[in-house]
């Protein structure tokens, strides 16, 4: 019993303090739902619009009535009275809530403090005053639509408006084909002389494609604004659709004004970036005379010569210009808008990613230049490829060799190779030129190499001071090995090829005029016959006979 009393007792403080806290404390206010709701609307504003016209927005709670509630109650007492008999004097009254807008001392509605626009700087006397303008306005169009004339006038000015748009309209596709041939003309006859590095920038078979495009375009362009404006212009005729129109004027000359804004905030950043671009250039023309005259000098240092100059020239505008970038890249239009700064990074990426074997290029192409590893004019041999230097350029070297074939070799191919350089033991432009002939070792070597150098003698283009030498390169198993050197001018493109080919034919001449065998392939054993060719063999059919050798020593003339 005592158990079931106690258990009755909690339940029954349970209960009283369950009621205690679901009661309201003392003093507190009481929220009443319709205030959460009004709240709720308050922050959605509502705009008055009749006919078509925007007359004021509404932003707050007047008198517990929304803003959606009091557009509806000020348009229903709007078109009540314009839509009858009506003076349509309108005024702006006082009251304590605000301001009151009346037409002919009829309500029509109130503005109140919560119906400012918080982030403006308008008071509510402004707004009020706006507002009761733009009524006063509806009020004028509204009588405006009810006037036959006022009508007929618009028709007739929108019938003008017509005419003058189609006229237009025709005019444009009659120019458009006077344009087109102007245009082509003068394109045809200015293209040859459009040029860069010596190659003309247009074809004369792309002339006509190019510039009715261009053409087309611009006559499009111009159909455009002429329609805008027509449409704009009719729309503007008639009470109902004029804000249309102003709209549609507002826009055009809202662009019109942005672009001129733009350009006119552009010209001081473009005028510093061209500024700069001008002092850059001077600059190069400054430093590009100082180099000259100091190759020219009477002692021009040693990394710089006839030679490094266009590398050097090259090197220092490219410096000078990328620094005249970084200076005005800040300044030009649009460097900073987002699309500036996305092509910024593309272009970072790429060169970040691919500019590894580019930059290794140029390295060893200054390192080419500046080092003097090989020089315009010499006659070199890199890994199997050889021919006179004809170019050094910052990614590549180009040779040709002695068949006449032009390659282009990576500076880098160049830098990490040995590089066999056939000029540099020759005073002035020429070349070494050295073969080598097996001979057996019963011809005595005395003879071999009398024989060698008389070969040498023989040879157009081998010079005799310095005298061609005879080196005993090997004393192989079957035969020594003898090594002749010569040096020889350089005289033409393919100089080379061509004198050693000489010279192998005078080594065969000689050789067989004394009778002695040249023991290639391997020597093995002595021979029934020795391998010689009789000077009455030497000319069989088809070859003709050599002609004898000019008195001067210069080559003779092709057979």
């Amino acid at each position: 019993m005592k158990l079931t009393a106690m258990l009755r007792t909690l339940v029954c403080l349970l209960l009283i303090s369950g009621s205690l806290l679901s009661m309201p404390a003392a003093g507190a206010p009481k929220r009443d739902p319709a205030e959460a709701v009004n709240a709720r609307a308050a922050a959605a504003p509502a705009d008055l619009v009749v006919y078509n016209r925007h007359v004021f927005t509404f932003r707050g709670v007047f008198l517990g009535t929304s803003p959606e509630e009091r557009v509806d109650r000020a348009r229903r007492n709007i078109l009540e009275i314009i839509t009858g008999e009506f003076e349509g004097k309108v005024a702006v009254t006082n009251i304590e809530q605000g301001k009151k807008i009346t037409i002919d001392r009829k309500y029509m509605f109130a503005i109140t403090p919560s119906d400012v626009d918080p982030l403006g700087q308008e008071s509510i006397d402004d707004i009020a005053a706006a507002a009761a303008g733009r009524l006063k306005q509806v009020i004028a169009e509204t009588e405006e639509a009810r006037s036959t004339d006022n009508l007929i006038r618009a028709l007739v000015a929108g019938g003008v408006a017509t005419t003058v748009w189609l006229a237009l309209l025709w005019g444009l596709a009659k120019l458009h084909r006077r344009l087109v041939r102007v245009f082509v003309r003068l394109a045809a006859s200015k293209a040859p002389t459009l040029k860069l590095g010596g190659i003309g920038l247009l074809d004369q078979r792309h002339v006509y494609p190019v510039v009715r495009r261009l053409v087309d375009a611009l006559r499009w362009l111009l159909v455009t604004i002429f329609s805008y404006e027509w449409l704009s212009f009719m729309l503007s005729r008639f009470p109902y659709t004029r804000p249309w129109g102003e709209s549609l004027n507002g826009y055009l000359i809202g662009i019109v004004v942005d672009i001129l804004q733009a350009i006119v905030g552009a010209i001081p950043g473009l005028g510093v970036a061209i500024a700069i671009f001008f002092v850059a250039r001077s600059l190069i023309s400054l430093i590009e005379g100082f180099l000259e005259r100091l190759a020219s000098g009477g002692s021009p240092p040693r990394w710089l010569d006839a030679e490094a100059m266009p590398t050097t020239r090259r090197l220092a505008g490219l410096v000078i210009w990328l620094f005249a970038l970084a200076m005005a890249y800040p300044y030009l239009p649009g460097a900073q808008t987002e699309a500036f700064k996305g092509l910024s990074v593309l272009l970072g990426l790429m060169v970040s990613l691919g500019a590894s074997s580019l930059v290794g290029q140029a390295a060893a192409g200054l390192i080419v230049t500046y080092t003097r590893t090989v020089r315009l004019g010499e006659y070199v041999r890199v890994g199997e490829n050889e021919g006179t230097v004809t170019e050094l350029g910052m990614f590549t070297t180009r040779i040709r060799t002695g068949t006449g074939q032009e390659l282009a070799l990576p500076n880098s191919l160049i830098t990490g190779t040995v590089i066999q350089n056939y000029s540099r033991a020759v005073q002035g432009r020429g070349f070494i030129v050295d073969t080598k002939v097996t001979i057996g070792y019963d011809t005595p070597w005395r003879q071999v190499e009398a024989m060698l150098i008389e070969a040498a003698r023989r040879t157009p283009g081998i010079l005799q001071d310095p005298a061609p030498q005879v080196f005993q390169t090997a004393l192989s198993d079957y035969y020594p090995e003898y090594l002749l050197v010569g040096h020889a001018t350089a005289m033409k493109a393919k100089p080379r090829a061509e004198t050693i080919s000489v010279l192998h034919q005078n080594i065969q001449d000689v050789f067989n005029e004394y009778g002695v065998q040249i023991m290639s392939p391997h020597y093995m054993a002595d021979p029934v016959d020795a391998k010689l060719v009789p000077p009455q063999r030497w000319h069989e059919p088809p070859a003709v006979k050599d002609a004898p050798p000019p008195a001067d020593g210069t080559a003779p003339p092709p057979a």
